[in-house]
C-alpha cells in the first residue's frame, strides 16, 4: 500500500467516524425535521455532522476543497476536494432505523482517491482506495461469488424512486429473476454488496456526495460500480453496483451497456 493512499484512506475513515459519531448522538432523540428547497428532509444531526467533518478537514488539509450536501462547496478551484454526505439516509435516520451512514470521499476532479462509509448505529466501517483493496472493520472484504441471478439478492433504496417507466420496468424485470429483492437501501445497500451479503444495488438518483465514496468501495471489493449508462463514474447522477460475476448480466437487463 502506498504511503499516500494509506494516508488518505486513514484520513477518510477518521473523519467519517468522527462526524458519524456526532450524528449518532442525535439518533432516536426526536430531532426537529426541516424541509429543504428540494423537498428533502434535514435535521440538526445532518448539519452538525457535516460541520464537524469540515472543521476536521480545514485543520489538516487547508488547501483542499470541500463539497458537502448541507453547506455546498468551499474552494471550488482546488486540485483536490473532499466530498461529504453527513447522513446518507436521513429519512431512515428520522424514523429511528439504523441503516444510515456517513460518507466521505477524497477526489481529484472525478477521480476518487479514497472513500469511506461509516454506519455508526451498526458499528460497520468500509474504506477503500484504488488499487489498495476494500476494508470492512479493518479486514479485507470481497463481494460474493454468486453467478446465478436466481440465487441473487437485489436491492434498491425504494421502488417508488424509479420514476421513469423504462428504468422501473427494467428494475422489476431484474427483481423478478432474483432470489430476493429488498429496499431500505441508501448507502446500506452498497455495504451489503461490498461485503457479499447482497449482489446488486441500484439507485436512479445519486448526487456526487451519495456516490463518490461508494465507487472505490464496490470496485476494490471486486464488484463493479457504474451509472445507468454503464460508465464507471460516481458523477453520472445515478448508480448500479454489482458483484463481479453478475455485473454484465445485470447491466444488460437494466439497459446499462455502455461499459465494456
Amino acid at each position: 500500500m502506498t504511503t499516500e493512499a494509506q494516508g488518505l484512506m486513514q484520513a477518510a475513515a477518521e473523519v467519517a467516524r468522527k462526524s458519524g459519531n456526532v450524528a449518532l448522538e442525535f439518533f432516536r432523540k426526536g430531532v426537529t425535521v426541516d424541509i429543504k428547497g428540494d423537498g428533502t428532509p434535514v435535521t440538526v444531526a445532518d448539519r452538525t455532522s457535516e460541520q464537524t467533518a469540515r472543521e476536521w478537514i480545514e485543520a489538516r488539509f487547508p488547501q483542499d476543497g470541500i463539497l458537502g450536501e448541507e453547506f455546498g462547496e468551499t474552494r471550488p478551484g482546488a486540485k483536490r476536494r473532499w466530498i461529504l454526505d453527513p447522513i446518507d439516509g436521513t429519512k431512515t435516520f428520522i424514523r429511528g432505523v439504523p441503516l444510515w451512514g456517513t460518507l466521505v470521499a477524497v477526489a481529484e476532479g472525478e477521480r476518487i482517491l479514497a472513500g469511506a462509509a461509516y454506519f455508526p448505529a451498526v458499528s460497520e466501517l468500509l474504506v477503500a482506495s484504488p488499487g489498495q483493496g476494500c476494508y470492512w472493520n479493518d479486514k479485507l472484504t470481497k463481494v460474493s461469488i454468486v453467478s446465478q441471478l436466481s440465487q441473487a439478492v437485489v436491492l434498491s433504496t425504494d421502488e417508488r424512486f424509479i420514476q421513469s417507466p423504462e428504468k422501473g420496468n427494467a428494475w422489476r424485470a431484474l427483481a423478478a429473476k432474483a432470489s430476493m429483492d429488498r429496499t431500505w437501501g441508501d448507502c446500506y445497500g452498497y455495504l451489503l454488496v461490498a461485503t457479499g451479503r447482497a449482489e446488486v444495488m441500484v439507485d436512479e438518483f445519486l448526487s456526487p456526495w451519495d456516490a463518490a465514496a461508494l465507487q472505490p468501495i464496490i470496485d476494490e471489493a471486486g464488484g463493479v460500480f457504474t451509472d445507468w449508462t454503464g460508465a464507471p463514474t460516481s458523477f453520472g447522477g445515478n448508480g448500479i453496483a454489482t458483484n463481479g460475476a453478475l455485473g454484465a448480466q445485470v447491466r444488460e437487463l437494466l439497459g446499462a451497456t455502455k461499459r465494456t
